[in-house]
């Protein structure tokens, strides 16, 4: 049985022969190749794409070996698309595999070495070549130590056209894993979305096979990609932040949390560029800081948040499992997957304390910009109080503003919207009906 990703293989279909080469980015292990060589294949192959007109190369595959020279993989692929009244489909996996040579006929000794990188054919120039052919749709996927995803949209600017993968959504992994609503966001927020972790079925193996991706591919790819002496300094800031998943914090801060509490000497500076480390790897994402009167973004503070639950939680030998924090880092994946820029308000308000006037900054965990509309999220496990309801819509009561305003709820709570103009509504519909 397939587990199906029917928005990534409509998004592939819209840009399908827009004369760019499609890129396929996300966190190693979350399904790339798979959405490609598979699910989107057969989507076209249903469409009446003849199975003679893909032609796909795994780079990765030892037996592809000498398509890692960019003049060869050319070569190849314009031999299989030989008939220029047909439509192929080219499919390149692993992309970062094929290495640069030198052109033919070139002289080395006789060009400035500042120039010298100009003479060396890659695989940018091999696509951009391919891209240009008509009868030709280009797609590619890669990312490793050398070279993460990233990295390839760089590469190609404005011609290329970037679809970025996540794990599994709930929804998706919901309408795969066959268990009532209630026990799937149980395991969602557990074992989180990567593929494989959601296929094996014995719950040990799940965790074993996430601790392991974690150590021996995600974390040694940085340490490789970057040449770091060793990784004690990002494994203890990568526990740090998993450790406190939405919670406000800056390169100064972590820095004294590694220095004081795990006994590690190290820099702000260091932070902030393992930081970027994590975040190129797909490991973690970054939520600005907003002041919603002010209209102005605060620099230095900012929420970090992991890229998939289940990678967090082996991270933390399933511990720290406080259910208002994953359900909070879940909300912002789906959200940020849904392709909306998601932002952390802050809302400044003057209250009267003791008799004196004071003013102090109240929360709002997301503001999402949809491209049309601007919309304040609020996560709260439950509402069961009149105190708690009104703790939890404080800084969304005043914005003073007509943006729509939801707090979304533990459980199946169907949507329901108060005097005071916010709706409320359960986690489970949210994520299953995009409600927004």
């Amino acid at each position: 049985m397939d587990i199906l990703r029917n928005d990534y293989v409509e998004r592939l279909y819209a840009k399908s022969w827009n004369g760019k080469v499609k890129i396929i980015t996300g966190i190693r292990r979350c399904g790339k190749s798979y959405l490609l060589s598979r699910l989107y294949k057969q989507f076209l192959i249903n469409k009446g794409v003849a199975e003679d007109c893909f032609v796909e190369i795994d780079l990765e595959d030892d037996s592809n070996a000498a398509y890692r020279n960019p003049q060869v993989l050319s070569e190849y692929v314009r031999a299989k698309c030989k008939k220029k009244r047909r439509k192929y489909y080219v499919f390149i996996d692993e992309i970062q595999r094929c290495s640069k040579v030198l052109a033919p006929n070139v002289d080395l000794s006789r060009v400035a070495e500042e120039d010298r990188d100009s003479l060396y054919i890659t695989f940018y120039d091999v696509l951009n070549g391919l891209r240009k052919q008509p009868n030709m749709d280009v797609y590619v996927t890669g990312s490793n130590s050398k070279m993460l995803s990233s990295d390839i949209v760089t590469y190609f600017r404005d011609r290329g056209s970037e679809i970025k993968v996540y794990p599994l959504s709930f929804a998706e992994f919901y309408a795969f894993a066959g268990l009532e609503k209630a026990e799937a966001l149980d395991f969602y927020l557990n074992f989180g979305g990567m593929p494989l972790a959601v296929l094996e079925p014995n719950e040990q193996e799940k965790r074993n096979y996430l601790a392991n991706l974690h150590k021996d591919v995600y974390m040694k790819d940085i340490v490789d990609r970057y040449n770091l002496k060793d990784d004690v300094i990002i494994d203890a800031l990568t526990d740090a932040i998993y450790s406190s998943v939405g919670s406000l914090s800056n390169p100064h801060k972590l820095a004294n949390t590694i220095t004081s509490v795990m006994s590690l000497p190290t820099t702000d500076p260091t932070i902030k560029v393992y930081l970027s480390y994590l975040e190129d790897a797909y490991l973690i994402s970054v939520a600005e800081r907003y002041d919603v009167k002010g209209k102005r973004y605060f620099e230095n503070i900012k929420k970090y948040y992991a890229m998939d639950l289940g990678l967090r939680n082996a991270r933390l030998n399933f511990r720290q499992q406080e259910r208002s924090h994953l359900m909070e880092n879940m909300l912002y994946n789906e959200l940020i997957r849904r392709g909306y820029r998601v932002d952390v308000g802050v809302v400044e308000v003057q209250r009267m304390v003791n008799g004196k006037r004071q003013q102090a900054q109240y929360e709002i965990d997301f503001i999402v910009n949809t491209g049309f509309e601007q919309i304040y999220i609020q996560s709260a496990l439950n509402i069961d109080t009149p105190e708690k309801r009104e703790q939890e819509t404080f800084s969304l009561r005043n914005t003073r503003d007509s943006f729509r305003k939801i707090v979304v709820l533990d459980g199946y709570t169907l949507p329901w919207t108060d005097d005071a103009g916010v709706t409320y509504v359960g986690i489970i519909p949210f994520l299953l009906e995009k409600v927004i």
